[in-house]
């Protein structure tokens, strides 16, 4: 999964980039360097949304846990006063 997040989040950046030039009517590859940039933070906004999915998946089944047990207790323990 790591793999496939880093050529996404490289090929979002490096699509944005030439989305932009292109827009301005400049070369595609005009400045190289901005080429590299935008990769580079395409490559960490993709892994950081993939760890903040993974995250908020894990926390997401902690609350149902906590809900299911509460609900547990609520209907089935007050059968047995």
């Amino acid at each position: 999964m790591p793999a496939s997040a880093t050529v996404i989040g490289a090929l979002l950046g490096l699509g944005t980039q030439m989305y932009s030039n292109a827009l301005r009517k400049l070369p595609y590859m005009r400045h190289p360097w901005e080429h590299v940039l935008g990769m580079g933070l395409g490559v960490v906004f993709v892994n950081q949304l993939v760890k903040w999915d993974a995250k908020l998946a894990e926390d997401l089944d902690k609350m149902l846990e906590k809900a299911k047990a509460a609900n547990e207790r609520r209907y089935f323990e007050e059968d047995e006063d």
